[in-house]
């Protein structure tokens, strides 16, 4: 009989098991991380750090909605809206009050809790398709005032954001970018993982198992719902506040509603529930487009699709995700796990017996 997910390795303590490097791999393979990722901007390649830089911010967006949506269970179509939020309260404050980044970045945050806030109430009466729907009107409602904005005030292009100064020096090379997107990703990746460990985070896990259960231990459903919403639309509006700054610009027709679809795909695809399937989602959906464009530029296909570029990937992308809904719904973090267990488990792993 086959023992799947153990590994001998036991936690004798209260302190190991709340540790979040608890074994000397762990630390180990953390730390030659750390160096690889802090090493990487020596490597002259502006297209290689630019990728990085994506993927960054995507994790930043990807962990947000994982607490909201893997984790706590309530489903929310409004990301693309929210990152839009932070983006335009930091192009609105950089035009209009000249404000620095120490300002422009907290008041992001604050007009994300306040949506978050705003828009996690009607959590507390609808559920499935009726709160998704509710949520996907905040898309359309930040949009529509980022486009009165923009015809307003004449930004035709979109409103120009000039580069933050850090310290005095001002953020226009990627590596300098790569390295304050690194800790933030980090810095928000910490926060999920600490969450999660937390009451609020068991909290949270229980009202998406069962809602009346976890109101019977005791649990206040409706706060702990409103909080997933707030602390995940801050999170979010501080995305898009530094999407803003790293892209230089802010435009309502940058945040499209197949920007929400590919953030949830990302907690689908890396694995709903699980912050290391936040990370990997975002890795995964963020690269996939640039894998789609290398492939059809070695392989031989029809000429019609190289003119046809954006519809490949988004029917290779519907694609990707209908494959992981039926095939792998655990996503690519039951794909590491499983990968993880045979390590652990070789060579003593048996082969489960015939019935």
């Amino acid at each position: 009989m086959s023992v799947p997910n153990a590994s001998g390795y036991f936690r004798t303590s209260y302190a190991r098991d709340m540790a979040l490097l608890d074994t000397r791999a762990q630390r180990v393979a953390a730390g030659v991380f750390l160096v690889l990722a802090l090493a990487l901007p020596i490597v002259d390649a502006p297209f290689l750090l630019d990728l990085a830089n994506q993927v960054l911010l995507a994790v930043i967006g990807s962990v947000a909605l994982m607490l909201v949506n893997g984790v706590a269970g309530q489903i929310s179509l409004g990301h693309a809206g929210l990152l839009a939020a932070g983006a335009f309260t930091t192009g609105i404050l950089v035009r209009e009050a000249h404000a620095p980044f120490w300002v422009t970045l907290p008041a992001a945050a604050l007009v994300g809790a306040l949506i978050g806030l705003i828009f996690g109430l009607p959590s507390l009466r609808l559920r499935g398709l009726y709160l998704a729907v509710s949520t996907l009107a905040l898309h359309f409602v930040v949009i529509y005032l980022g486009n009165e904005y923009e015809s307003r005030r004449g930004y035709s292009t979109g409103v120009v954001i000039d580069p933050p100064s850090l310290w005095g020096v001002a953020l226009t090379a990627p590596r300098a970018w790569y390295y304050v997107l690194f800790v933030s990703a980090l810095a928000a990746l910490l926060l999920g993982v600490n969450l999660l460990r937390a009451k609020t985070g068991r909290a949270w896990r229980a009202i998406q198992g069962r809602e009346a259960v976890a109101e019977a231990l005791g649990i206040n459903v409706p706060g702990y719902k409103v909080l997933a919403f707030t602390v995940s639309s801050t999170l979010t509006a501080v995305a898009g506040a530094l999407f803003s700054y790293y892209r230089g610009f802010v435009s309502a027709e940058a945040f499209s509603l197949f920007l929400t679809i590919q953030y949830v795909a990302m907690v689908i695809i890396g694995g709903m529930g699980s912050m290391l399937g936040a990370v990997l989602g975002a890795v995964f959906v963020t690269l996939f487009p640039y894998l789609i464009e290398w492939l059809m530029a070695i392989l031989p296909t029809p000429a019609a699709w190289a003119t046809s570029v954006f519809a490949v990937n988004y029917a290779a992308f519907g694609l990707m995700m209908i494959l992981f809904l039926l095939y792998e719904p655990q996503g690519l973090v039951g794909i590491w796990r499983r990968i993880q267990n045979y390590f652990l488990l070789w060579p003593f792993q048996q082969r489960p017996r015939g019935g």
